[in-house]
């Protein structure tokens, strides 16, 4: 019978903007994505034996509905490998270059069931299912990339650090009343975060594919 304590927390140094910098640097294709966030080191004791393991980040349980008044879990996502981004579809300034990028990486990945990307709208009220609906088919989204509404305050959370190591919230001030990052998250299939990647640019996206590749091939 196993039982734990805890006994430390390891704080990674991957703030946003190193996160930014890993997702830049070329990944060799024999070493495997970095881990990211903060990470707990656990004792356990099996059976007399101490065991010591590492509790990693990873993305808190929600329930949101897609473009299709679908239900979307952890449990829809469970063995997928996912590129997620926080958006608005009247968004005046970064979001139509974002869904452009995020629109490669969906087509490079249209036949590989194992890759799904997943967009949050940050304006729910006005972003309802028909609507990221219409946008999706305005813009040509395939099938693997789903277009997500759910209440603000559980959108923005886990926008934020204890989650997608993005950030969102409602600001009058900013373009269209919405301020956003424009990074994309990539998540492996134990809801790990793998990179955070400046989705704002274009060359941005060969990186994303590869890093996506290493996941698939080695985890």
């Amino acid at each position: 019978m196993s039982t734990y304590s805890r006994i430390g927390i390891v704080v990674t140094l991957f703030s946003f903007l190193s996160c930014q910098f890993i997702a830049c640097t070329p990944s060799s294709p024999s070493d495997p994505l970095p881990i990211l966030g903060d990470r707990d080191i656990m004792e356990r004791n099996n059976d007399g034996v101490k065991v010591i393991d590492t509790i990693y980040h990873t993305i808190p349980d929600f329930t949101l509905v897609d473009q299709d008044s679908n239900i979307v879990s952890k449990n829809t996502l469970r063995g997928k490998i996912y590129l997620a981004d926080f958006f608005f579809t009247r968004c005046p300034t970064i979001c139509p270059v974002t869904s452009r990028n995020l629109l490669q990486v969906a087509k490079h990945f249209v036949d590989e069931p194992r890759v799904v990307i997943i967009s949050h709208t940050v304006d729910p009220k006005y972003d309802r299912p028909y609507v990221l609906k219409r946008y999706a088919a305005e813009l040509g989204a395939p099938s693997n990339w789903l277009f997500l509404h759910g209440a603000k305050p559980q959108v923005y959370k886990l926008a934020g650090a204890g989650g997608y190591f993005s950030f969102a919230q409602e600001d009058p001030n900013a373009p269209g009343g919405f301020d956003h990052s424009g990074a994309f998250t990539l998540v492996d299939t134990a809801f790990r975060v793998r990179a955070v990647y400046d989705g704002t640019k274009t060359d941005s996206i060969p990186k994303i594919i590869a890093d996506i590749q290493l996941l698939l091939n080695k985890g």
